[in-house]
């Protein structure tokens, strides 16, 4: 069925379809409409599982890590200053290795105040040991988050699928939303541990020595070598189950490209149209648009960026003192690949300011250009802004 509805409310139609048993969460902007539409559902006794109405965001991610210890589908949301109040709460998340999924909508941190997108709320968990999916537009939100449960129950890491403030959240696209018969189908009955369990009681998170820890920090990060496995495993057949499918990456034309462009997230849309005008008008021009950012997919990238000679990453966060952070890990991740491309980094749509076909011209042709390049991000706005 086709409708035409909002990001926020394709995440709600998401988790409605994949039968979550317990959504727990507190209100924040943008965030809000995602619960405001699955407690509509739970009055009208249309949502099969229940809503618990916390005093915080805090609050919302303990409880849905201690009802995954017991074995229910979990489901939270929220945004900015609510998932930095969150934070503790995700490392018990990750660490006790529950199943948890939450939709971060991408807002500004405080001070000052704002209310538009920008990833530098999610991007700052990035150490929490979540994986992480940003999306481009609705109808991969409500795919992603259908993905996201399949991905969370068979690795046994929380899932955080990130949208953006308004760009996603508030916008409304024709999405193709599927029956609940096919997405039983595809998401089966939960089957996790029951950590926490009358008849059989356990003991989470134990006091431990020093070689102890570290064993739980590699195994973590050996699941999330898994998640590599199991993403691209769950994307195919979520492909040959629905008919679309996403992969870690998305490359269109970087074969024989001059210049590549890496973007994430909404931006990429007005890239698709940039590069196609330019390509046309000669130009080689390619895009890369990175949609896994935990665990970071580095020899699919590595693969797709090999014959790049120059990389512009467009950036919609920064990490002070340093530079855009999509820019850093992909950095990091080609140091050592064969070839050793030109990456230069650039800020643009910080605090949600608009990234427009001429913006990413803009930084298109300065790329070309540039025959040094700058260790310090380049801040890009549009020529009419303060």
């Amino acid at each position: 069925m086709r409708k035409f509805i909002t990001g926020n409310h394709a995440v709600a139609e998401a988790v409605r379809l994949c039968r979550t048993q317990l959504v727990a969460a507190y209100p924040i902007t943008p965030q809000t409409p995602i619960y405001e539409k699955l407690s509509d559902w739970e009055a009208a006794g249309e949502l099969g599982g229940h809503m618990m109405r916390t005093e915080s965001e805090h609050s919302a991610m303990a409880a849905c890590l201690s009802a995954s210890l017991a074995g229910i589908r979990t489901f939270t949301a929220t945004s900015s200053q609510g998932l930095a109040l969150m934070h503790e709460m995700l490392h018990f998340a990750s660490g006790c290795r529950t199943a948890v999924v939450m939709c971060c909508v991408n807002r500004t941190m405080a001070a000052p105040w704002a209310f538009w997108s920008d990833q530098t709320d999610s991007l700052s968990q990035r150490d929490t040991g979540w994986i992480q999916i940003y999306c481009e537009n609705n109808q991969e939100a409500l795919d992603s988050v259908i993905q996201a449960f399949r991905v969370a129950e068979q690795v046994l890491l929380p899932c955080m699928v990130v949208i953006e403030a308004n760009f996603i959240s508030h916008f409304m696209e024709p999405v193709e939303v599927p029956s609940q018969r096919r997405v039983d189908s595809f998401l089966p009955q939960i089957n996790i541990p029951k950590r926490f369990e009358l008849e059989n009681p356990g003991f989470a998170v134990p006091v431990v020595s020093q070689a102890q820890y570290q064993r739980y920090r590699k195994l973590s990060q050996e699941a999330m070598a898994y998640a590599l496995e199991v993403i691209e495993e769950v994307d195919q057949e979520f492909g040959d189950t629905f008919g679309r499918h996403y992969g870690f990456v998305e490359e269109v034309g970087t074969e024989g490209a001059e210049l590549v462009l890496v973007t994430t997230a909404t931006i990429t849309s007005t890239a698709r149209v940039v590069i196609e005008r330019l390509r046309q008008e000669g130009h080689k021009i390619g895009l890369v648009k990175i949609r896994v950012f935990r665990p970071f997919p580095v020899q699919t990238l590595k693969k797709t960026l090999d014959s790049a000679p120059k990389i512009a990453v467009i950036d919609r966060n920064i990490s002070l003192g340093r530079e855009g952070i999509f820019c850093s890990e992909l950095k990091a991740g080609l140091i050592n690949a064969s070839a050793r491309a030109h990456v230069q980094g650039y800020l643009a749509g910080i605090g949600g300011t608009n990234v427009s076909p001429s913006l990413i011209e803009r930084i298109v042709k300065d790329a070309l250009s540039r025959e040094d390049i700058v260790d310090e991000p380049i801040w890009i706005a549009e020529e009419n802004s303060c």
